[in-house]
């Protein structure tokens, strides 16, 4: 029996719970075998973006070490890791920061974290160990964000195990302050989507992280000994069902260098009945003060409401976001943040497993939102497992897209089924601008149509030309660096913000482009996609408008409008001030 969102909201209300008894007695991750929506007619429409895998040249050569190749023992093997596109040496260049998993057996050399710079010309140095960030073990997730107000980027990242906080030195180093901030999760734990966020709009960030399961190697079930460890009747890794639910937690930035826990005071603490992955951090209410959105794992995905008090309110089901339209949980991997419609909202696009739609969620104003899923046309697609993801306009018509990476979890099951390959393309849904979408594989380039297993993904203009790239965790591979090549002559803009009164980094900051009679709503996270980390600077394509309005919300509660902006450049706006000189821009 299916239950509807708005009945789900009423038994909630009245103090049922999500059952739970159905989940011990299913497969590991949720399926809702979901039969996709017929594809209309192709629109016919050019796509001028061209997606090429330039890793090889780039000198991007060394693979992302996780688990076995041919199968997956345990489900630590599977879930992989994000990576960030930032600029740590502050040139105006983005480096590239890459997670990385081990194997229990005879683990290579090759499985640790690499830092790489960018050295301005297509291609990327090694710089890992003199950064030292070459850190080894199982990695999740990672974000970023000026904890310190130091003018330079911190990272912050996630492992099973023992999560790590870098901080950056400012002379090409980082230093693990894990320890001394108070950020040491004591007994170890299964960390996953985590997030700078400033909660009480101080200027100081604050750390959202979430823990995915209690797994413990040594009592998870074996592949096929239990009913979660199979998979279309394949002996698979166990789990995320049938393994304890994580909880999660939250720390307050004391301004000093270091944290306090206010997990159990802030309400987070509680929500214990839930498997978290992915974590971003918006104004999705547009009332100045940042909201949480957790992706989360076979349970219902959570929406902490911040109000300006001490305590966050968690809202996901009230508010549209926590389970699929006809009350379905479903395998939250994924988020995605833009403003696809073009309405000045910051909407959500949540990517999923397989037999299932990723789901578009509509932003309706106050932070409520609808499931428009079906009628956007994104549920054409429901053959592959969906990972990292981003609403980003590829194409700077003017319209923002949606990129996803997609990858299955179980390499055993291929041999018998071939229509459930472990490597998979990924998926670009192109903007019709009708309020739906056309899903574009081999037409976008040939970065697209590659198959991988992949996990997380950045978005940002490595290469400083005017468009967004992608770079992309595969499993066991080197990564994957796809230059887009833009044909035609579309105008851009990027805004870099700089926090005075806010936080350095501006994360929290919500900003308004009008052009051509449009708005399109942007927003600077600290973390998205899958586990991963994008490039601060927003990019807004502006289709044939050479001149825009923009209107800055910062996370202070202030606003900074900007008027008759030049289209094609890159412009940084300090708070309060206006625009300054860039840095290290080439442009």
């Amino acid at each position: 029996m299916t239950v509807s969102r708005r009945a789900f909201l009423q038994l909630s209300i009245a103090g049922a719970l999500v059952p739970r008894a159905p989940r011990l007695l299913a497969q590991g991750v949720t399926d809702r075998h979901v039969k996709a929506q017929p594809r209309s007619a192709r629109s016919g429409l050019p796509f001028s973006s061209r997606l090429v895998d330039v890793a090889p040249q780039a000198g991007l050569h060394m693979p992302t070490i996780y688990g076995p190749v041919d199968h997956k023992d345990y489900i630590v093997e599977a879930v992989g890791c994000g990576c960030a596109f930032f600029d740590y040496d502050n040139d105006g260049w983005l480096d590239i920061f890459l997670l990385s998993g081990t194997r229990r057996t005879a683990p290579p050399d090759t499985a640790m974290n690499r830092l790489y710079r960018n050295n301005r010309d297509g291609t990327f140095t090694d710089v890992t160990h003199d950064a030292g960030l070459g850190a080894t073990g199982w990695a999740s997730a990672v974000c970023v964000g000026d904890y310190n107000n130091d003018g330079y980027e911190d990272l912050f990242s996630t492992y099973y195990g023992q999560n790590r906080l870098y901080r950056n030195n400012g002379d090409g180093t980082f230093t693990d302050v894990t320890k001394q901030a108070g950020l040491t999760n004591n007994p170890a734990r299964w960390g996953s989507g985590c997030t700078f966020v400033d909660l009480d709009r101080n200027g100081h960030l604050d750390l959202f992280v979430a823990n995915y399961t209690g797994f413990d190697f040594a009592r998870v079930p074996r592949p096929g000994s239990a009913a979660n460890c199979q998979w279309k009747g394949v002996a698979v890794s166990g789990g995320p069902r049938g393994l304890p639910t994580g909880s999660h937690s939250l720390y307050r930035n004391n301004g000093d260098g270091t944290f306090t826990d206010i997990s159990d005071v802030s309400g987070v603490a509680e929500q214990k009945e839930n498997y978290g992955m992915t974590a971003i951090a918006a104004d999705l209410a547009e009332n100045g003060w940042q909201t949480i959105y957790l992706a989360s794992d076979s349970t219902p995905s959570l929406l902490f409401v911040n109000s300006g008090k001490t305590r966050l309110e968690e809202r996901g089901v009230a508010r549209g976001v926590a389970l699929s339209d006809d009350g379905m949980e479903q395998a939250g991997m994924g988020i995605g943040v833009g403003d696809y419609n073009l309405d000045g909202r910051l909407d959500l696009f949540k990517t999923h497993f397989s037999d299932d739609t990723n789901v578009l969620y509509r932003n309706d104003g106050g932070g409520s939102f609808t499931d428009v899923t079906f009628a956007a046309k994104i549920g054409v697609e429901t053959r592959y497992t969906g990972w990292g993801v981003g609403i980003v306009d590829l194409d700077n018509n003017g319209y923002p897209d949606v990129f996803v990476v997609t990858g299955s979890v179980y390499p055993e099951v291929e041999s018998k089924f071939a229509a459930y390959p472990y490597k998979t393309p990924r998926l670009v849904f192109r903007n019709l601008g009708d309020g739906s979408f056309e899903e574009l594989i081999e037409e976008a380039g040939p970065g697209v149509a590659a198959a991988h297993s992949s996990r997380g993904c950045a978005f940002g203009d490595f290469d400083n030309d005017g468009d967004l790239d992608v770079l992309i965790i595969n499993l066991n591979e080197a990564p994957s660096l796809l230059r887009n090549d833009i044909q035609g002559q579309h105008c851009w803009i990027k805004l870099k913000l700089m926090g005075v009164t806010s936080n350095r980094s501006a994360i929290g900051a919500r900003v308004l482009v009008h052009y051509g009679g449009k708005t399109q709503a942007q927003a600077v996270l600290s973390q998205s996609s899958f586990y991963s980390a994008s490039d601060t600077r927003l990019h807004f394509g502006l289709g044939d408008c050479s001149l825009v309005d923009v209107d800055i919300f910062w996370p202070s509660s202030g606003k900074q409008t900007l008027q008759g902006i030049a289209a094609n450049r890159l412009i940084t706006v300090k708070e309060g001030i206006g625009v300054v000189p860039n840095a290290g821009w080439a442009k």
